[in-house]
């Protein structure tokens, strides 16, 4: 095991990564090939973006074309919306405000969660936001919305009403949206791409489009089209691993806060003993209500979202550690006296898998500069207090060698130390709805989406409610990035 404790820099979220150990399944003995045959594919439907995947990027992305005017399909392999926010149980949302509290990831990501009930959100209230108030600090710290001192706007939310939220917001918008329906591959034509075959219960699809936007998550469009991608990790880091999340009902979340934090030796038996009996394990974070604990592990590394047998070995040993955890916590933890397995993710709870080689990147290297980059398109907080606010460019979206197709979510174009905060929820929900605006006005304007202005798209995302350096520190920005004669 390869633990990461505490609260550093790099890694505000402590957590264990468990190395992968004994398979519960031996390999296939499949060997050579076998031809498919040709066939005709049925044209399903055309329409200006296609958008495949419909996680938080997703969701972004076709809300945010389809508010500017695109006529927009969403292609989704599961029954909902929302990926792993809900059907992965990554019901905790990220920070959205800087380290001074100032809401910096807005547009898509603030309609969608002011649309969500009261009773389906937990956090604090807009007046602590950016507070260093000792008490304030000690009680959202232990609700997984206060870091490095600072208590900061990073909420969890109830995953069925948020599956609700983004299906109503999408249809409003007038968005065509296609469940149960798997993406298999995309279609190119001399390097560009021009919509994607998907297979479902009616067989094998076409579905066409001027632009395609690939928020699947894992880069399945870009990288069988051919676009370069990077697959580097950083080792030991929380970040590449997997796992299956679930939540416990029956809880008393108080009295376990309480008995954790004015407890601390006996808390460290207690994992020790954990650890020792069911080899992996994982302490429960809050939910949006006091009755539910919510389990986003044990984390699980060397081990592959790609390889259909890794995905079913995390499949396997997560189910068997759920029921695990729930009678463990039953016998010795307080206030899980009375707890019972409620749900099991219906998402494999993937972090890394490829992130997209583009004409932009985000770089560990840049995060210093808090400055807007000339093609800035988003504004993310930073991994901690010690660096300002990130810019996001346009070009982390595009790539490298292959047109008709963005990005957004967590396979956008940085490396691995950025990848580890620009893969979360609002991260994905801001690139997509970048992405959405890129490919609703390329597709207007009949070019590719390298070709669109970045100004236009900047003015589109401001009228959609999104945050951005003010005009004047972008054209510094490009003014600097000129090479001097």
């Amino acid at each position: 095991m390869a633990s990461v404790e505490g609260h550093s820099e790099e890694r505000f979220l402590g957590s264990d990564v468990f190395e992968s150990s004994a398979r519960n399944l031996p390999p296939p003995n499949g060997t050579g090939t076998i031809r498919e045959d040709a066939r005709e594919i049925d044209i399903y439907h055309t329409c200006d973006v296609a958008v495949i995947g419909g996680g938080p990027a997703g969701c972004a992305a076709a809300w945010a074309a389809a508010k500017a005017g695109a006529d927009v399909t969403l292609v989704e392999r599961y029954n909902c919306l929302g990926g792993l926010s809900t059907g992965g149980l990554v019901m905790w949302i990220d920070r959205m405000t800087d380290w001074q509290g100032n809401h910096v990831i807005q547009g898509f990501a603030r309609e969608f969660i002011d649309r969500m009930p009261p009773e389906a959100v937990a956090g604090p209230p807009k007046e602590d936001w950016g507070s260093t108030d000792h008490d304030k600090f000690a009680y959202w710290s232990n609700r997984t919305t206060a870091f490095h001192g600072i208590v900061q706007w990073a909420p969890t939310l109830d995953p069925e009403r948020m599956k609700l939220n983004a299906q109503e917001m999408l249809l409003e918008a007038g968005v065509r949206i296609v469940f149960h329906a798997w993406a298999a591959r995309p279609l190119v034509e001399d390097g560009t791409a021009k919509g994607v075959i998907f297979e479902s219960k009616q067989g094998r699809n076409a579905l066409l489009a001027k632009v395609v936007v690939d928020t699947t998550g894992d880069g399945d469009m870009f990288a069988r089209a051919g676009a370069e991608f990077d697959t580097d990790i950083e080792e030991g880091d929380v970040h590449h691993s997997m796992n299956t999340g679930w939540v416990l009902g029956g809880v008393n979340m108080d009295r376990w806060i309480d008995w954790k934090v004015y407890h601390p030796n006996e808390l460290r038996e207690f994992m020790a003993r954990g650890r020792e009996e069911l080899g992996y394990f994982q302490t429960p974070y809050v939910s949006w209500r006091p009755d539910i604990a919510l389990f986003l592990g044990p984390r699980q590394s060397g081990l592959s979202a790609l390889n259909v047998d890794d995905q079913t070995e995390v499949e396997i040993r997560s189910h068997r550690l759920m029921e695990g955890h729930c009678q463990f916590f039953r016998r010795h933890a307080p206030g899980f006296e009375n707890v019972y397995s409620l749900q099991s993710a219906s998402q494999l709870g993937v972090r890394h898998t490829r992130r997209l080689a583009g004409l932009g990147r985000i770089e560990r290297k840049d995060w210093s500069n808090g400055t807007a980059v000339a093609d800035e398109v988003g504004v993310s907080p930073s991994i901690s207090p010690k660096f300002p606010v990130v810019s996001v460019p346009y070009g982390s979206l595009v790539p490298r060698n292959l047109d008709g197709l963005l990005v957004g979510g967590r396979h956008i174009s940085c490396d691995a130390n950025s990848h580890g905060f620009m893969r979360e929820i609002p991260q994905c929900w801001l690139t997509g709805h970048a992405a959405g605006v890129g490919a609703a006005l390329a597709a207007d304007q009949g070019v590719q989406p390298r070709a669109v202005d970045v100004d236009a798209i900047r003015k589109v995302l401001r009228e959609q409610g999104a945050h951005l350096h003010d005009e004047a520190a972008v054209v510094a920005a490009r003014v600097e990035s000129v090479p001097a004669q």
